[in-house]
């Protein structure tokens, strides 16, 4: 199905390459130069998915991406960033992007990065039966993808969301950063920061102490473990 995608930058030029791709590969897409125009851009034309430059003038890509979050909070955006601003991109995931494209990038890529992106993304009516998952005060409804804790609704990101699904299903198990990249981003390479990023900002959303997490663990030399209740927490 065409998607609806709004695209951010302000080089034409590079608007235009990933124009004509995302078009070939059947989606819709909006183009805008700046940050104040991708807003207004949004505004009238509700994006299922924002490509954004995180260097803009005015109104930059991570301001913009904060925006579009408070008004869509599972809107999919795909980061693109320089090359080695490691710091920017560790940024973008924190307020919210679901991937990062560096420049210069290949448009195919970003085109199958962009694929992976909505897939996950995609309405849980597909599913073909409503699941919840459930652990002391923690629930996660993936039919309509929302989740809370102690009967409060958390702000999760889809990502944030598929990452806790992922490890509620998959409880007392350590998995590297690198198996998390690939289990839940469906990434079999890529900048493993991402997950670091991602767990932080679960923890600090579903711990009581981030400091000192009694759900998310990590398991010094290999990744990452959900504890549930009850289970004893040896590992830290």
């Amino acid at each position: 199905m065409p998607y609806r995608v709004l695209v951010v930058d302000d080089d034409p030029t590079v608007s235009d390459v990933v124009r004509r791709y995302l078009e070939q590969d059947g989606h819709l897409v909006r183009l805008a130069a700046d940050g104040a125009e991708a807003l207004a851009a949004a505004a009238a034309f509700p994006p299922d998915l924002a490509v954004l430059d995180l260097m803009m003038p005015g109104i930059d890509g991570i301001e913009v991406c904060r925006r579009l979050r408070r008004q869509w909070p599972e809107l999919p955006v795909v980061m693109l960033t320089a090359l080695g601003e490691e710091a920017d991109r560790v940024l973008g995931l924190e307020v919210g992007a679901d991937d990062y494209v560096t420049k210069p990038f290949s448009p195919r890529e970003l085109v199958l990065r962009i694929r992976s992106v909505l897939r996950r993304a995609a309405p849980a009516a597909a599913q073909p039966e409503p699941a919840m998952l459930h652990d002391a005060g923690l629930s996660v409804d993936l039919r309509r993808r929302i989740a809370h804790l102690d009967g409060e609704p958390l702000a999760l990101t889809g990502r944030e969301l598929d990452l806790l699904a992922f490890l509620l299903r998959h409880p007392a198990r350590a998995w590297s950063r690198a198996d998390l990249l690939e289990q839940v981003w469906g990434w079999q390479f890529g900048d493993q920061s991402t997950v670091t990023v991602h767990v932080r900002r679960l923890r600090e959303k579903i711990e009581k102490d981030p400091a000192a997490p009694r759900r998310i663990l990590t398991v010094w030399g290999v990744g990452y473990s959900y504890e549930p209740a009850g289970v004893a927490r040896a590992r830290g």
